[in-house]
């Protein structure tokens, strides 16, 4: 039982400093919780918001992943 414990402790949930409203061609592909701008981004640098389906967001910001991060007005954690 003590190992189940360390294991489990080992074990880390993937963290995400971006908006759970950020969306991209690349990371709908992606499968998983993007961890880093590189999994949105593709040639074009095009993303948008779930929320408005536009390339600003509710804030009327600029949708980017450097921009969807906490702090923001509209932000929201993707595990929420």
């Amino acid at each position: 039982m003590r190992t189940e414990a360390k294991d489990a402790e080992k074990i880390s949930a993937p963290q995400s400093p971006f908006c759970g409203s950020l969306r991209s061609k690349k990371f709908l592909m992606l499968g998983v919780i993007a961890t880093e701008a590189s999994q949105y981004l593709d040639g074009s640098n095009y993303c948008w918001c779930r929320q408005t389906q536009q390339v600003v967001g509710p804030d009327g910001g600029r949708v980017h992943p450097d921009r969807c991060r906490p702090g923001r007005s509209c932000y929201h954690s993707a595990f929420e």
